[in-house]
């Protein structure tokens, strides 16, 4: 993958675009079909000849530019401290999954053959949403920190919830890689957060319907 700016800023929007859709399952609100095709779709992608084809395109990763604009941007009020904790958790279980060969040989396993259930049932159907919940649960849960995602308790409780979150999480731990893939570190959130900011401004114009 491209070690640049703008790859890391993808990369970074596809992480925040998986967390916004997992706090708004947990919170029983409305997702956005294509945010949440996409992100479940980038966990098999992973021949893509760049970040942005992962997911398809800029336009399925305008949820997340948006919500990245706010994470960046300078006004206190329009960050979300609940994101940030999830995306801090899940860059952390990234680094400690990169160097867990046993743990990474049984995901990519188990991807491929979501990915046959995929290519037979569709993306987003139960059985495939089922099987990478699954996965999730027998590889990243085995980590620590665990993940405590905040909700509804009504909502949280079901079965269809609680997988839809699973394999919207390992949608998160998909971007991880591609943010560690690209060159992304932690100092770079500290010292390159302006660059990413103007990056991100930028690739939400070029997301924007109509642009050519």
């Amino acid at each position: 993958m491209d070690h640049t700016n703008r790859a890391r800023t993808i990369a970074l929007a596809g992480l925040f675009q998986s967390i916004q859709l997992v706090q708004q399952t947990g919170q029983g609100k409305a997702r956005n079909p294509d945010a949440t095709h996409a992100t479940i779709e980038s966990i098999f992608a992973t021949d893509a000849e760049s970040v942005v084809m992962v997911y398809g395109g800029l336009p399925l990763l305008r949820n997340g530019l948006e919500v990245l604009d706010n994470q960046l941007g300078d006004v206190r009020a329009r960050r979300d401290l609940e994101l940030t904790g999830y995306a801090i958790t899940l860059l952390h279980l990234e680094r400690k999954l990169s160097r867990n060969r046993t743990m990474l040989g049984r995901l990519a396993a188990g991807i491929e053959q979501a990915r046959k259930q995929s290519a037979y049932f569709g993306g987003h159907s139960p059985p495939v949403i089922a099987a990478l919940a699954d996965l999730y649960q027998q590889t990243i849960s085995t980590l620590s920190p665990r993940i405590m995602v905040r909700g509804e308790p009504v909502i949280l409780a079901s079965q269809e919830t609680q997988q839809m979150v699973r394999a919207l999480l390992l949608g998160g731990i998909r971007a991880a890689v591609l943010w560690r893939q690209c060159g992304g570190s932690r100092w770079r959130l500290i010292f390159e957060r302006k660059a990413m900011h103007k990056c991100v401004r930028s690739l939400l114009e070029e997301a924007r319907p109509g642009s050519a």
